[in-house]
């Protein structure tokens, strides 16, 4: 074999170990979690902790002790429609709930980083926001973000989406308002999934715009499950191409959440 011919194959082979390394780091890089679902829904609700039991004591009661037991008093609090709302009751939704720090809400992009079709996405459990029933009626619901707690498994993905493309420090919160009661149809029982649709208004870095979605509610264990996903097309809230040198990014992604509410 001549020295040219060991030389051309030395370059092909650099040229393969190459290519392998990018791709290598590219599928390295695919890490965003599946996208939430029914089983994410289920997995949120049955976080919640047991109260911790009370002490037992050795010691025999003093009989001659005053008893500081009283009786719960009768809640006064109604729904919409004037049924009463009993509050010790896991499967009674009525009244006003408030999201709980086991939700979830973030994005999902779909990428092509060097040739290669990847998904990028992005997560918190920084939401707010509050959920009224009203029998089988979602009558008021809204939830707000902040935006810079939203992280993904690339800090390059997030340096860019704070600064050029959601601008957090100008928008730091992002919002979504109910604007036409949600109907279920029924008052799920405990364990039950309802499927609905949702109207109402998001913003995002400034720009609000109507959404309707579907969403699937279930109460297990006296909280209330939402899970859904929010279409968004970037120029309808003036969010820059995502695209650069080295990523390209649909011109459209996908707002999911698992919110679970407690009882306020």
């Amino acid at each position: 074999m001549s020295k040219t011919q060991k030389i051309v194959i030395a370059i092909v082979a650099a040229f393969v170990v190459g290519i392998g390394g990018v791709y290598a780091f590219i599928l390295s890089r695919d890490d965003a979690p599946a996208e939430l679902s029914t089983s994410d829904l289920d997995d949120a609700l049955g976080t919640t902790t047991a109260p911790t039991p009370a002490p037992i004591s050795d010691a025999a009661p003093d009989p001659s002790a005053e008893s500081t037991t009283t009786a719960a008093p009768a809640t006064t609090d109604a729904a919409a429609d004037g049924a009463p709302i009993d509050p010790t009751d896991p499967t009674d939704p009525n009244g006003v709930w408030t999201i709980s720090t086991d939700s979830t809400l973030g994005y999902r992009v779909q990428e092509v980083l060097g040739g290669v079709d990847t998904e990028g996405a992005g997560r918190t459990s920084d939401v707010t926001g509050s959920l009224t029933i009203d029998g089988s009626l979602a009558i008021a619901a809204e939830f707000t973000v902040q935006m810079a707690t939203i992280t993904s498994d690339s800090d390059r993905r997030d340096g860019q989406f704070n600064d050029r493309i959601m601008s957090t420090d100008d928008f730091p919160t992002s919002t979504f308002v109910l604007t036409v009661p949600i109907d279920f149809g029924e008052v799920p029982g405990e364990g039950e999934t309802v499927s609905a649709t949702a109207t109402g208004d998001l913003t995002l870095r400034g720009a609000t715009n109507p959404v309707t979605f579907p969403v699937e509610a279930k109460l297990e264990g006296g909280r209330i499950g939402v899970l859904g996903q929010i279409p968004v097309l970037f120029s309808d809230y003036e969010i820059p191409d995502p695209s650069n040198g080295f990523a390209i990014v649909k011109d459209n992604g996908l707002l999911e959440f698992v919110l679970v509410f407690d009882r306020a």
